[in-house]
C-alpha cells in the first residue's frame, strides 16, 4: 500500500469519525434532512402519480396529501421511537390500501423497520410484521388485480431483507463494542501491572535506603547523606516512569514524547539500585544482549524487578540474592535466587494480576514460562524462560 493510499484511507476514516461525532451531538440535523427529502418525494408522488392508478382515479387530493405526509413526516422520529413511527405509517398505509391509492410512500416503512432491527429487542421486531402485513393483505384482497405473487410476497421479502440488514449491522456494532471493551480492560490491566511493578520496586528500594541511612546517621553522617541522595534519585526515576506510563491516558496529546521502555541493557542499573538499598546481589549477565523483541525485554526487566523487590520485602536481614541471565539455542533463561529466611513470597489472590501471578501473565504473553517456589535448603527461586525466536513485538 502506497503512502498516498494510506493517507487517503486515514483521511476517509477521520472524515467518517467527524460525521458520526456531529450526528451524535446534533441528531436532529440528519433526521430533518432525511425527513424533508422523503416528504418532498412523497408530495411529488401525491401531486400526480397516484392519479394514474385504475383503482381509485377520483380520490380527493386532500386525502392523498394527508396520507403522503403521514407516511413521511414520522421518519423524523424513526431513530428515537421507531415503533411509534412505524405504527403511524402503518395506519396511513392501511388507509392507502383500502382506498386504492397504493401510494409508493408506503415503502418508507422500511426505514423504521431497519431501526427496529438495529436498536430494539427481536420481539419488538415481530410487532413490525403485525403492523406491515394488514395493509398488504387488505390491498391484495380488495383489489385482486394485484396478485399475491406480484404485491404481497415481494414486499414482505423486501421488509425481511431490510430487517436482516439491521440485525447484521447491529451484530457488527456489538462486536466492535465488545472488542473495544476488551482492549480497554487489557490496557487497564497492563497499566495496573506496570504501576504495581514501578511503585512496589521503587518504594522497596527507598525503604531500604531510608533504613540504612537511619542506622548510618549516628556513626557516619556522610553515609546518611549518600542514602538521601540515592532516595532522591530513586524517587525521580519512579516519577519519570509513572509520567511515561500515565501519558498514554492523554489521548488528545498524539505528539507527546514517550521515553523508551526498559530493555536488557537496563538490568545492571536495576541491580545497582537494589544493592544501594542494602541487598547484596551477585549478578552473572552476558556481555551481549540476545535478539529479543522490545516487549519481551520489558518482561525480563519487570520479572527481575519483581523478584528482587520480593527479596527486599520478604527475605529478611542478612539475605543475599543471585541473578543469572543466560541464553542458548532458542531460549533465554533468567534465574533469581535468594538466601532469605523471612516470609515466603506468597502469590496474590487469583485474578489480581499482581506479584507472581503478574509475572506468569507477562511470560505467557511471549510463550514463556515462569517457575517460582522455595529452595530445599532455604530461600526462594524464580526462573523465567522465553523463546528467542518469533517473539511478538
Amino acid at each position: 500500500m502506497t503512502t498516498e493510499t494510506t493517507g487517503t484511507s486515514r483521511y476517509a476514516q477521520q472524515l467518517t469519525a467527524r460525521v458520526r461525532a456531529f450526528d451524535a451531538r446534533r441528531p436532529w440535523v440528519w433526521d430533518t434532512a432525511v425527513t424533508a427529502t422523503w416528504t418532498v418525494a412523497a408530495l411529488v408522488d401525491a401531486s400526480g402519480g397516484w392519479r394514474n392508478t385504475a383503482h381509485a382515479p377520483s380520490l380527493p387530493a386532500w386525502l392523498v396529501v394527508t396520507l403522503s405526509l403521514a407516511l413521511s413526516v414520522p421518519l423524523f422520529w424513526r431513530r428515537r421511537h421507531p415503533l411509534a413511527a412505524l405504527t403511524v405509517m402503518a395506519c396511513a398505509a392501511l388507509v392507502s390500501s383500502v382506498s386504492g391509492a397504493f401510494l409508493q410512500a408506503a415503502y418508507l416503512q422500511m426505514l423504521p423497520v431497519y431501526h427496529l432491527a438495529l436498536s430494539r429487542p427481536p420481539r419488538t421486531l415481530l410487532w413490525s410484521l403485525a403492523l406491515i402485513a394488514p395493509p398488504l393483505i387488505t390491498g391484495a384482497l380488495r383489489f385482486r388485480a394485484d396478485s399475491w405473487d406480484q404485491h404481497v410476497v415481494p414486499t414482505l421479502w423486501a421488509y425481511a431483507l431490510v430487517a436482516l440488514l439491521g440485525i447484521a449491522v447491529r451484530s457488527r456494532r456489538d462486536e466492535r463494542t465488545h472488542e473495544v471493551r476488551l482492549a480497554a480492560t487489557a490496557e487497564r490491566t497492563r497499566i495496573a501491572r506496570e504501576m504495581h511493578d514501578i511503585i512496589g520496586h521503587n518504594l522497596a528500594v527507598i525503604t531500604g535506603l531510608a533504613d540504612g541511612g537511619r542506622y548510618a546517621a549516628a556513626k557516619n553522617p556522610e553515609r546518611a547523606a549518600q542514602a538521601l541522595d540515592a532516595i532522591g534519585t530513586t524517587s525521580r526515576q519512579a516519577l519519570a516512569e509513572l509520567r511515561r506510563l500515565l501519558s498514554v491516558l492523554h489521548e488528545d496529546d498524539e505528539t507527546a514524547t514517550r521515553t523508551p521502555q526498559p530493555t536488557l541493557t537496563d538490568l545492571e542499573p536495576l541491580i545497582e539500585g537494589v544493592r544501594s538499598a542494602g541487598l547484596p546481589v551477585h549478578a552473572d549477565l552476558p556481555a551481549t544482549a540476545p535478539a529479543l523483541s522490545a516487549g519481551a525485554q520489558l518482561t525480563v526487566h519487570r520479572v527481575l524487578q519483581e523478584a528482587l523487590t520480593n527479596t527486599l520485602k520478604h527475605a529478611g536481614t542478612g539475605a543475599k540474592a543471585t541473578v543469572r541471565l543466560s541464553y542458548g539455542p532458542g531460549t533465554l533463561d533468567l534465574l533469581v535466587t535468594d538466601t532469605g529466611t523471612g516470609t515466603p513470597h506468597l502469590p496474590p489472590p487469583p485474578g489480581t494480576g499482581r506479584g507472581i501471578t503478574g509475572m506468569r501473565e507477562r511470560a505467557a504473553r511471549y510463550d514463556g514460562t515462569l517457575e517460582s517456589g522455595p529452595l530445599p535448603a532455604g530461600g526462594w527461586r524464580v526462573r523465567l524462560s522465553i523463546p528467542l525466536e518469533d517473539s511478538p513485538s
